[in-house]
């Protein structure tokens, strides 16, 4: 079966992943589920320390950098910026009218796919 990722960006509230969450965003690119933004009143783990206990790869988080003397109270964007990612499986496609099957294709890259994990 062919994978598709799904992200899940959480803003916490400092740079620690034991951090509690402020602030989410969900990306599912198997296609399965569509979310939007103020869908959810919670959010979806406690910390990111959760997200990662649950089985989500963290691939990106935001440097840290020094606020400049006296911008230290100024309202701006969140800092605390982390990525994550599950390659989850997928059903596979439906072929699009007048495509022709490659079946060889196909298992290539159902193949390339597993690799990569």
């Amino acid at each position: 079966m062919p994978k598709r990722q799904q992200v899940l960006i959480l803003y916490l509230a400092d740079s620690s992943l034991e951090s509690n969450v402020i602030a989410w965003a969900r990306y599912d690119g198997t296609g399965e589920t569509l979310h939007m933004s103020g869908d959810s009143d919670e959010p979806p783990y406690p910390t990111g320390l959760d997200a990662l206990l649950d089985g989500w790869r963290l691939f990106q988080m935001s440097p840290i950098r020094p606020e400049p003397a006296g911008a230290e109270l100024t309202t701006s964007y969140l800092k605390y910026e982390f990525a994550f990612e599950k390659r989850v499986k997928v059903k596979r496609e439906k072929k699009k009218v007048g495509e022709k099957k490659d079946e060889k294709k196909d298992e290539k890259k159902d193949r390339e796919t597993r690799d990569d994990d």
